[in-house]
């Protein structure tokens, strides 16, 4: 089955593309919710998060303690490089299992961080989702109700599009100029054409 892997700067509409391909029929698997839910299911997992943070990073009735994992990793890079190389992992294993259960002709994994963290390798094609600045800041701004100093702030926690742009296999615009769906739509039929069982 063809893996393919979604990705874009905070505010580039991943979430809308994303919803495109799921109304026609295609299983999206959203990398950041399962991180989220891999830390309480993973027992690997949880068993690494404890002994690089302690046992204060799971309350008393099992779930994660973020206030405590967040007081660590937001204020020192590499606390947060050592979360991130455990979590990706367990998130890897997760999109593995999803992955097998799927019947469709292929699928969409959605990872904000697909190229810095590796998981487009597990990808059999890439697409980047391009979207100008000043639409995404507008975006995040309405969404989240955050200043546009804060915006900026996680923008520059992430690769930029022409970081991204040497990696990415397809890009779609998201300019609010050109139409989403008849990209999807193009990118859909290729994406059947190429599954060497429908072929």
């Amino acid at each position: 089955m063809l893996k393919i892997g979604i990705t874009g700067g905070i505010g580039s509409g991943k979430t809308t593309v994303c919803r495109i391909f799921e109304l026609l029929g295609i299983p999206v698997f959203y990398a950041d919710a399962q991180a989220k839910l891999v830390m309480h299911t993973d027992e690997k997992l949880r068993v690494g998060i404890i002994q690089a943070f302690g046992f204060q990073s799971y309350l008393p009735d099992g779930s994660l303690n973020r206030k405590h994992i967040a007081d660590i990793v937001f204020k020192d890079e590499r606390e947060l490089s050592t979360l991130n190389a455990l979590v990706h992992p367990a998130v890897f294993r997760a999109f593995d299992l999803w992955a097998l259960e799927q019947t469709a002709p292929y699928v969409v994994k959605e990872a904000a961080l697909l190229f810095e963290s590796g998981s487009d390798k597990m990808c059999d094609y890439t697409i980047l989702i391009k979207t100008p600045d000043r639409i995404r800041i507008a975006r995040v701004i309405e969404r989240d109700h955050i200043t546009e100093a804060d915006v900026r702030l996680r923008m520059a926690r992430q690769w930029s599009d022409e970081e991204k742009e040497k990696l990415a296999d397809y890009i779609i615009l998201n300019n609010e100029k050109l139409l989403l769906i008849p990209q999807v739509l193009a990118l859909h039929e290729r994406f059947v054409s190429l599954n060497p069982i429908l072929a």
